[in-house]
Order: C-alpha cells, then sequence, then structure tokens
C-alpha cells in the first residue's frame, strides 16, 4: 500500500487488504463504540448474502465499503473515493464502484424517498450535509441512469440495516475466501 503520509492509498494485493481489514477489527466504528468498524462491514456483507445471494462482488463490496473512514476527516466527505481508490486494484473495478457510489446512493435515497431520511442513523444524518445533502432534481436524473443502480441501493440499504452491536454474523474468516476469488479474478484479467 502507499505511503500514507503520502495521500492516496492503494492496495496491491489481498493480504495488505485482510491486514487492514483486521486492524478494523479493533477500531470502534462510527455509528457506535459498542461495535467496531469490521462488525459493520461483516453485518453488512451478511445482509448482502441474504438479499444478493449471487453477487459476490455485491457482498465483497458491502464488507470493505467504509474501510476508507480511518483516512478521511469530519463529516466522511471523502472515504467513499477514497476506499474505492485503495480497492480497484485487488478487486476490480466494479467493486470499487459500488464502494464509490455508496456515498452518492444516500444523497440520492433522500431525495426520491420522504421516509428515508427519518431511518438514517444519527452519524448518517450528520455526514449527509459534509456529503452534499439530497442529490438535485438533475442529480436525480442522471442516477437513475446508472447501470448498476439496483445493486448501489442494495448495498446502501445493507449499509444503513448494518448497524447493530451485538448481532451474531460470519466474520472476517469467513469472507477472506471470497476476497480471494476476486482478487484472483482481477489478476486474471
Amino acid at each position: 500500500m502507499d505511503d500514507p503520509r503520502r495521500g492516496a492509498r492503494r492496495f496491491t494485493d489481498v493480504d495488505q487488504l485482510v491486514d487492514h481489514l483486521r486492524e478494523l477489527g479493533e477500531r470502534p466504528s462510527a455509528e457506535s463504540d459498542r461495535m467496531t468498524e469490521l462488525d459493520h462491514g461483516v453485518q453488512c456483507a451478511a445482509i448482502l448474502a441474504r438479499t444478493a445471494p449471487d453477487d459476490l462482488e455485491l457482498q465483497v463490496a458491502g464488507l470493505v465499503h467504509d474501510l476508507a473512514h480511518p483516512w478521511d476527516g469530519p463529516g466522511q466527505p471523502r472515504h467513499a473515493t477514497m476506499g474505492a481508490t485503495a480497492v480497484v486494484d485487488v478487486l476490480g473495478p466494479r467493486v470499487a464502484e459500488l464502494i464509490r457510489s455508496h456515498v452518492p446512493t444516500k444523497r440520492y435515497l433522500v431525495a426520491v424517498r420522504p421516509d428515508y431520511a427519518a431511518s438514517l442513523s444519527p452519524d448518517s444524518v450528520m455526514t449527509l450535509a459534509a456529503q452534499g445533502g439530497p442529490m438535485s432534481a438533475d442529480e436525480v436524473a442522471v442516477f437513475e441512469r446508472r447501470p448498476d443502480r439496483h445493486a448501489e441501493v442494495l448495498l446502501r440499504e445493507a449499509d444503513d440495516g448494518a448497524k447493530v452491536p451485538g448481532v451474531e454474523v460470519p466474520g472476517l474468516d469467513h469472507w477472506e475466501p471470497a476476497l480471494r476469488t476476486l482478487a484472483a479474478r482481477v489478476t486474471r484479467t
């Protein structure tokens, strides 16, 4: 991975990514001090395994979507882009784009679902303003033409639901083979 003092961070192999995810298991979640960043990721991946059982890339995107939280500042305005950049060489462009999209998808859902904003956690409400607030009508129109928007919405909904301290879900050891499978696909292409 690039030197953190130089800005952009990119994982160059799956072992670096797994090591970083293990470190997230020691870092309190932005959502609750009763769970870690890794707890949030494995909960999100577990939800996606139920809602999109045939989409391994989406499930893995759920696992790693917030891996850049420690690198961003107040309001987390850049963590999605930073995370996408960090994993693209290891997990491929679709996983990276799903990660990048989870912030704009929150902005989209706030704009098109009147009840959605009320369902956000306090942290998500706070970060929404730093991330641009609800999308404008023009931004909504552009978003609705995105070819993978159904998966992007599923990821966002799983992200919102994966904030329950103490929920029993498969841990990182369960997801490591999936990470390695996707990394091997990227290496072959």
